[in-house]
Order: structure tokens, then C-alpha cells, then sequence
């Protein structure tokens, strides 16, 4: 980062104090009102739908009718919000694009037939209305439509950027400035940075440094700021701290910029917190009272017995498959590290030539790596190469979710290289994980780094409902050939 002299018109994200000041949402309170509308329009759809399959089925449309169909109320919008939660409906970026969001909202409403579709074969003759979710699916997809559409008028008095000040003008600031032109352009307006006197005038990002401590009140009131973003690790000195809190007494928004980085992305910056483990772990320690562990656990063994038995079904094919591509052995066993540091084997499907680390040792495997035989390209692409795992989550070495456990050599430098990298293995390492649905294949140290990022926002923020989330998204990753 060179920072150069420059005029504040080069930069995207820089911009004039409004005309007139316009309410400035929340990104969290941005998301909840977009969620409010699309619940609406939910249950509106379901009525809509109770009232056409009483007209055709010629049922008189009264409150004894509408009473035990109240289920349905609840059971489609926690199926929405479940399925929407999955294709991040609600992350800004595809809020933003109107072609994104109407893509995602088709995608949305044919899962939503197919699980209704599932569980109607499933289920006992007439036990469910035949063709009640087509008239819900088509009256949902169109008031979300509309609402969508109408969003940018209905709420023009909240839809302008946060106009923000970032204290700082090092490297943390120049990595959010570049997280929030990616993942937030319309969210926030970086009006500057205030840093030392001596570097007024220079640009961060193509964001200027508008002043510095002294100047903060005045920037306020000039630029219209509603946030400042403060540095993760700089102490403030004595202007710094002054012109901080002449902010907060004025009511302006004080954020960490590790907190801002990380609702924005998914991912907690561990090169820019420092020594500041509030940052990366919640310190709140265990609770006894806490069910999740416990649902988390139960359920892993659940769904890995469950698992087990269509892989039994299968594994012939794929051994056969598997000996003919490359004779050898068919499963491949591996030392990884676990909750704790503790080592356990994985078991898996051999994808790869035998002997593939003879010569090289332990690497990470490559895109389009030449050690991959054809049939084992094919079970990457769709993970059936990670199956046997199953046996490692009832065993209790492995959750369904967590983050994917790495081989010792590879935690041992990664230790030394990565803050925070120990911190994964505060839990049980997973099939799937945060990183796996959000990242591409880790090829290196510095995939590694961005890989943990995501583990850290995992950790943070486990529950079941994020469990189900990344559960459901590698169903479509799996289901889209999207493996490595």
C-alpha cells in the first residue's frame, strides 16, 4: 500500500454530504426490514392460496375452515426463511442486484416445491392438499416480487448509505475499505479516514485522509457521519480519544472495525485484531444450561447412522469403480487433527494415484491436480469421496459441521504463521463447514488464512439454525457438481 496525494472525486465509495439527511439503517436492521416484508407477504400468499383451494374445492370459506389450516401459516414461512437463509437471500450484495435477487427467488421457490413435493409422496393418502402449494408458491413469488421491486420507493427515507469515518489509515483500514466496496457497495459511504496530521492529504484505497483527531467533531458536521468505525488494535492518543468521544456524545454510532468486517463478510479478520480475543471468541465460556451441544451431538449421530446405510448401498459401485480407474486400495486413511489438537484418522474414498505424497510429501492438493485419477476427479466433484466420514461422526471424532479438520504438518506451520489458527480446534472439526460453503478449495497458506476466517465467524455464531443453513447449501453444492 502506497498511499499518494489525490483529490477525494477517485475514490467509489467517497462521496458529498446528502442534501438533506435520510434515515440510515442498520445493515442488521437493513436485513430485518427486508425479512418483515418478505414474511408478509408470506402469510398474505398463504391466505390467498386457503381462499383459491376453497373456491375450487367449493368450500364455504369461513373461520372453521381457515382455523386448522393455521399450520400451514407457520410450517411455509419457516420453510422460507430456512430455504432463503441458504441462497443468501438476505446478504446486501443480492439485496442490491434486482436480476440477482429475482434469480435466487426462482431458485427459492422450486426448492420450496420439491421439499413439499417430498414430503407429499411421502405421506399418507389425502393427507395433504394436492395442489394448495402451487397456489401458495405462484401468490408468494409475485408479492415478493412486487415488494422487492417497490423496496427502493416504499423505502427511499431509509435506503441511503451509512456515511461513515474510519479512524486509522493502515493496513486494517485498507482491507475493510476493500470488503465493503465488494460485499456493500449501497450499505456504506466512506466519507474519509482520520489518521496523523502528517498524512492529511493521502489516500488509503483511494479514500482520503480528511484530518485527524482535532478534526473529527467538524467532519461530523460537515460530512453528516452517522458511524465512526474505530481501528481493532491502534491506541487512540489524547486528540483521538477527545474527538471519539465529542462523537459519542453527539450520538454517533461507534463500531470496531473487526465488527463491521465481519457482518459484512462472514468472516472474522484475524491479520487485524491483534492480541484482542474478545474479536475472534465469545468469552462467555460453557453453560451447562446451553441444549445446543447436546441437539448438536444427538443429531450428528442421527444423521450419520442415517447416512450410513445408503453408503453401504453404494459402496460397491464405487469400489468397483474406483479399483478399475486405479487398481489399489479403495478406502484412504489419514492422520488430522482434532477438537482439542487431538489426532484421529479420517477415513475416505481414494481419489487420488497410490503412493500420490511419496515423492513430494504433504501438500495441499491443487486445482486440476495431476495425482487425481478420472473416476476420483468425479467423486471430489460431488464429495462422495468424503462419505466414509460418516463413521468418523459417530464415532464422536467429527460433527456434520464444524471446521474441516487439517493434517498435523500443515497445523504446525499454520500455528506459527496464522494468529489465532489454534482457535479451530476449540471444537469438533466437521464434514462440512462455514468455509466449505462460502470458499473455494484450499490450494495454499494463504487459502488457509481466509479458510480460518470463516472457521472463527463459525465458531463464533454456531447454532442450529446455522448448522441447517450450511447443511442445506452444501446439498446444493453437492447437487451442482461444485466439489474440488
Amino acid at each position: 500500500m502506497n498511499p499518494e496525494k489525490t483529490t477525494p472525486s477517485r475514490t467509489m465509495i467517497f462521496a458529498p454530504a446528502p442534501a438533506r439527511k435520510r434515515l440510515q439503517l442498520r445493515l442488521s436492521e437493513r436485513r430485518l426490514l427486508l425479512m418483515a416484508g418478505d414474511a408478509l407477504s408470506i402469510v398474505i400468499a398463504v391466505f390467498i392460496a386457503l381462499r383459491v383451494w376453497a373456491e375450487v374445492g367449493r368450500i364455504p370459506f369461513t373461520l372453521e375452515f381457515i382455523l386448522p389450516q393455521t399450520v400451514w401459516f407457520f410450517m411455509l414461512t419457516g420453510l422460507w426463511f430456512l430455504l432463503a437463509s441458504a441462497s443468501d437471500f438476505y446478504e446486501l450484495t443480492v439485496a442490491a442486484s434486482r436480476t440477482e435477487s429475482m434469480y435466487r427467488l426462482v431458485a427459492i421457490t422450486l426448492q420450496m416445491l420439491v421439499v413439499y413435493l417430498i414430503i407429499f409422496f411421502l405421506s399418507e393418502r389425502d393427507a395433504l392438499p394436492r395442489l394448495f402449494i402451487v397456489y401458495y408458491g405462484l401468490a408468494s413469488f409475485v408479492l415478493i416480487v412486487l415488494w422487492r421491486l417497490l423496496n427502493p420507493a416504499l423505502l427511499g427515507w431509509a435506503s441511503t448509505p451509512r456515511r461513515a469515518l474510519i479512524i486509522g489509515a493502515d493496513a486494517a483500514a485498507a482491507s475493510l475499505i476493500e470488503v465493503l466496496r465488494r460485499e456493500a457497495p449501497s450499505a456504506y459511504t466512506i466519507v474519509g479516514l482520520i489518521g496523523d496530521e502528517a498524512r492529511v492529504g493521502d489516500t488509503v484505497q483511494g479514500v482520503p485522509v480528511v484530518g485527524s483527531g482535532l478534526d473529527i467533531l467538524s467532519r461530523i458536521v460537515r460530512d453528516s457521519v452517522t458511524e465512526i468505525i474505530l481501528p481493532p488494535t491502534q491506541e487512540l492518543s489524547g486528540d483521538l480519544f477527545q474527538g471519539v468521544m465529542d462523537a459519542y456524545e453527539r450520538g454517533v454510532m461507534m463500531t470496531p472495525m473487526p465488527l463491521v468486517y465481519e457482518r459484512v463478510s462472514g468472516r472474522v479478520p484475524v491479520e487485524h485484531v491483534g492480541n484482542h480475543w474478545t474479536v475472534v471468541l465469545p468469552l462467555g465460556g460453557a453453560s451447562s444450561l446451553n441444549p445446543y451441544p447436546i441437539l448438536k451431538r444427538l443429531l450428528d449421530m442421527l444423521l450419520a447412522a442415517a447416512g450410513l446405510l445408503p453408503v453401504a448401498l453404494l459402496l460397491p459401485l464405487l469400489a468397483l469403480l474406483i479399483y478399475l480407474d486405479s487398481p489399489g486400495s479403495i478406502f484412504y486413511s489419514q492422520e488430522r487433527t482434532g477438537l482439542n489438537g487431538r489426532s484421529f484418522r479420517i477415513l475416505k474414498l481414494r481419489t487420488m494415484i497410490p503412493d500420490a505424497e511419496k515423492q513430494t510429501g504433504a501438500v495441499f492438493a491443487q486445482h486440476n491436480d495431476a495425482r487425481v485419477t478420472r473416476v476420483g476427479r468425479f467423486l471430489r466433484r460431488t464429495r462422495l469421496d468424503e462419505l466414509p466420514q460418516l463413521w468418523n461422526v459417530l464415532k464422536g471424532d467429527m460433527s456434520l459441521v464444524g471446521p474441516r479438520p487439517e493434517r498435523p504438518q500443515h497445523v504446525a506451520r499454520l500455528q506459527a504463521k496464522i494468529p489465532f489458527y489454534r482457535t479451530r480446534h476449540i471444537i469438533r472439526p466437521g464434514l462440512t463447514g462455514w468455509a466449505q460453503v462460502r470458499y473455494h478449495y484450499g490450494a495454499n497458506d494463504d487459502d488457509a488464512r481466509i479458510k480460518l476466517q470463516y472457521d472463527l465467524y463459525y465458531i463464533r455464531h454456531r447454532s442450529l439454525l446455522l448448522d441447517f443453513k450450511i447443511l442445506l447449501k452444501t446439498v446444493w453444492k453437492v447437487a451442482g457438481m461444485q466439489g474440488q
